[in-house]
């Protein structure tokens, strides 16, 4: 049986926890809006569309942001489609997934959304087929209180008060050639600096993210981050990250270790920053916006949801609804680990996406909503994960994988709440055969009592909740974690991720 110890000590600190880190993502893309949190005939339905259902899962999810309306998507859309009376608002063609636009949504309502789900709304522009106007235009119409035309305009929408929005993010991917607005690096960079520029001088409290790399996988990785930050650095406040993992058949392990490819990610894109910032005077930080994260079958999307037919533009079709499975949600919780133990760097997240969209929360027309596997992860993270990181050290056996070397059977991160004298240790088991014992020294932080521990596993590692079993999945109570003088005992079973929570 693999054994794993590490020690918890309050002296050693990575950086303070920010809550926007747990924060999502709502594109409109499938059902993740219509169907998903619009859906006017639905019993649960409040005055305005919305399900109350699923805004009361999104509570539940503990989400602190959530990015709108793209992804992919905000790189054609124009959004003065989606404000004023809806009977005017034009139906639009969606390149970027095949789909028509009713534009029954638009920054007004999914402000008003957010609002009630309890999220601060991060804004996206698009810098694919538009530019600094369009940027500008939009930010007077979200954040200026009145006596512009635009912002008398969204008063007139039915909006009085400004929508006060604080994140933006310069664009979406736009080093991938399935981008509409596709660029170079340098034409990307200077774009993306001049909107910067104009943004601020109308409204110097945004903050500001630039894109990075679509993921580590790009010919362009690294030199990409390098020149766009050349041109950016003084201008914005985050460079974005964004990266998708899937189990291959046979490879289980591997999947597993997943979030050994996100920690070199962000250590690699951290450097990058350094490096640049290394030349230029002054002290200024640029942080990680890791705002595209998840497990995601895009294989599956391809080969099975993707519509092509150039006649055929469906509303809201069913595409990238990914069912997920335990080891799914083992490799959730270990990303969010990853993300925390970088808590120096990462000052903000976003899972990728929210409800029926590669989501946590599933829904049916008509029907009632539920919780997916990888939802439990997320929500006991956000619960729990409070105050800083804390370094620790795991000392464990290693196993091989083909694509990340030889990476530790066990996981863990710890953070700690002064204020509040309370501690959590999340720990993952990679092992796919044998349950693991770790022991952790907590006598830095003078824990005196498990407040709680619960553990995500099941005896079949690829069980899910679907419509039928909404609830076959979930957390299990750890009644091996025990807390022994000041030493802190759990036996964690094959494929499992687990939170235990000290005061």
């Amino acid at each position: 049986m693999p054994h794993a110890s590490l020690t918890v000590d309050p002296a050693f600190v990575v950086g303070a926890i920010d809550r926007r880190l747990f924060g999502s993502f709502v594109e409109h893309l499938g059902r993740a809006v219509y169907d998903g949190i619009y859906e006017p005939a639905h019993a649960t339905a409040d005055e305005d569309g919305f399900r109350k259902d699923v805004i009361e899962l999104v509570r539940e999810l503990g989400v602190s942001t959530v990015r709108y309306p793209g992804g992919n998507f905000v790189s054609g859309y124009r959004w003065e489609d989606g404000i004023g009376p809806r009977e005017r608002r034009p139906r639009r063609l969606d390149l970027a997934w095949h789909s028509l636009e009713t534009n029954e949504i638009g920054l007004d309502e999914f402000a008003r959304w957010s609002a009630k789900a309890g999220t601060e709304l991060m804004l996206a522009v698009n810098l694919g087929t538009r530019g600094v106007q369009e940027a500008l235009d939009l930010l007077e119409y979200a954040n200026v209180r009145s006596g512009s035309t635009l912002s008398d305009l969204r008063v007139a929408n039915g909006t009085p008060e400004p929508h006060g929005v604080v994140l933006w993010c310069l664009g979406n991917e736009m080093d991938g050639p399935w981008q509409l607005g596709h660029r170079s690096a340098d034409d990307y960079g200077k774009l993306a600096a001049q909107t910067a520029r104009a943004m601020r001088q109308l409204d110097p409290r945004v903050r500001l993210i630039a894109c990075g790399s679509s993921n580590r996988q790009m010919p362009t990785f690294g030199a990409w981050e390098r020149t766009v930050l050349e041109h950016t650095y003084d201008e914005i406040d985050y460079l974005s990250c964004h990266a998708y993992y899937h189990e291959t058949p046979g490879d289980l392990g591997g999947f597993l270790a997943s979030p050994v490819d996100m920690d070199r990610f962000i250590e690699s894109v951290a450097a990058t920053i350094d490096h640049v910032r290394a030349l230029r005077p002054g002290r200024r930080r640029v942080d990680i916006s890791f705002d595209e994260w998840n497990v995601w079958y895009v294989d599956r999307y391809h080969e099975e949801d993707k519509v092509t037919d150039p006649q055929v533009w469906p509303v809201a079709p069913r595409i990238l609804e990914d069912s997920y499975t335990v080891a799914d949600a083992v490799v959730v919780g270990g990303l969010l680990m990853s993300l925390l133990r970088h808590a120096d760097r990462v000052t903000a997240a976003s899972l990728a996406q929210l409800v029926n969209v590669i989501a946590p929360i599933m829904t049916e027309p008509g029907g009632p909503s539920w919780r997916q596997t990888t939802f439990f992860p997320f929500a006991t993270t956000s619960r729990l994960a409070r105050g800083v990181t804390l370094a620790v050290e795991v000392e464990t056996t290693t196993y091989s994988t083909e694509a990340y070397g030889d990476v530790p059977v066990v996981d863990a991160v710890a953070t700690h709440d002064a204020s509040a004298g309370e501690t959590a240790v999340f720990l993952v088991n990679r092992s796919v055969d044998s349950a693991a014992t770790v022991s952790v020294d907590v006598r830095g932080v003078g824990a005196s009592s498990v407040a709680e521990a619960v553990t995500l596993w099941d005896d079949d590692v690829h069980a899910r909740n679907t419509l039928d079993h909404p609830d076959r999945v979930g957390l299990r109570p750890t009644p091996s974690a025990v807390l022994d003088g000041g030493t802190l005992r759990v036996e964690l079973p094959p494929v499992s991720w687990t939170a235990v929570s000290l005061r």
